[in-house]
């Protein structure tokens, strides 16, 4: 049964929803009264449900479904701004591997509107308690579950390539957004020369791992929990690609959000190794060599999130973004310091941060 609809139903806003465009206000009110009777939506009830780092916003909506209620997800992403293509087309292949994500039940392309429907209100990381490790480990035993099915359905030339030319776009984030303009620092000279040195051998190591579907945000923050089944849907996966199998395993056990003892980092890590060894995927034979390559891609992508989260701040104006980034510094410092090689990235990186005097060169200020 689905809820009778008023003909030219018109949407006011609702409380808590604002709106920088008429037109666009308009839009969404004409294209919910379409969509609603054939849903069984209840266009008076739309309300936020969050909006994340880029221009999309997400809002709930009550519906009947043959008979009981329910909740939908609408998706609002400007096209101008946001393109939902790779949205849609993970969304499927995520279906596919046999991975819970939002079904895309509308999709109005040209005005960047999207039905889903509702994976729940509470992430993983809503569930964990930072305290309490054991607890929360079979949640990311579920994580890993559904990481090794994504990734055993892995084909080339699906998703883009994460390449070396990506690869060096997002460690030119550091540089240029975190160094230059939330420190102030200019990036010149020996700086510039011990990046771009310490870039080189991330780079070389990082491609040096085999290629499978990679999320990129597989983290507690995208996964949600279905309270009965225990289960875990999967959010946030647009920016998707093709390549090192270490990304996704690194992106969940060092979170941007929250942060574990090193002895359940590698606990979960290992775990996440026999299975995905069991399976067949492409992971070295020996543990420690797996470890050494998801700390040198965690510490690729702790260079990159510190830089796109002084980019939200400055640029987006979303700062409380950057209060986390002392985090993503402890993981990157934590990895320079463990490998010979990474020395002059650990020296450069305190002295950014002010953390011991300069020694050998100093640093001008923009």
């Amino acid at each position: 049964m689905t809820a009778p609809s008023t003909p030219g139903l018109d949407v006011h806003t609702p409380a808590g929803i604002s709106w920088n465009d008429p037109q666009r206000e308009k839009a969404f009110a004409a294209w919910l009264a379409r969509v609603a009777p054939a849903h069984g939506l209840h266009p008076e009830s739309v309300r936020l449900a969050s909006a994340d780092a880029s221009f999309r916003r997400y809002f709930r909506i009550d519906a009947a479904v043959d008979g009981a209620s329910t909740t939908r997800i609408v998706m609002d992403a400007p096209p101008d701004k946001e393109d939902s293509a790779p949205f849609v087309k993970v969304a499927s292949l995520m279906s596919q591997a046999g991975v819970t994500a939002p079904q895309v039940l509308d999709w109005d392309q040209p005005q960047g509107f999207l039905l889903l429907d509702d994976l729940g209100r509470q992430t993983m990381l809503e569930r964990i308690d930072p305290a309490q490790p054991e607890a929360a480990l079979p949640m990311y035993e579920a994580a890993t579950d559904a990481l090794v099915r994504w990734q055993l359905s892995s084909r080339s030339d699906v998703l883009p390539a994460y390449d070396e030319a990506l690869l060096r776009r997002e460690l030119a984030l550091f540089p240029d957004w975190y160094v230059a303009k939330h420190r102030g620092i200019a990036v010149e000279g020996p700086l510039a020369e011990t990046l771009a040195r310490s870039f080189e051998l991330i780079v070389k190591n990082n491609l040096a791992s085999p290629s499978v579907y990679v999320h990129r945000d597989f983290m507690p923050r995208n996964l949600m929990v279905n309270p009965s089944s225990g289960e875990l849907g999967v959010l946030d996966f647009q920016d998707a690609v093709y390549g090192p199998i270490t990304y996704d395993i690194a992106s969940l056990m060092r979170d941007a959000f929250l942060s574990w003892d090193e002895e359940f980092v590698i606990d979960v890590t290992v775990r996440y190794w026999q299975k995905a060894r069991k399976a067949g995927l492409p992971v070295d034979e020996d543990f420690g060599d797996f470890y050494r390559s998801v700390e040198w891609m965690g510490l690729q992508r702790h260079l990159k999130v510190a830089g796109i989260f002084a980019r939200l701040t400055l640029r987006d104006g979303k700062p409380r973004y950057l209060a986390d980034t002392p985090r993503f510094v402890g993981y990157i410092r934590a990895t320079a310091g463990r490998y010979r090689e990474l020395a002059p990235l650990l020296r450069a990186v305190d002295q950014i941060e002010g953390i011991q005097a300069a020694s050998g060169y100093a640093f001008g200020r923009v």
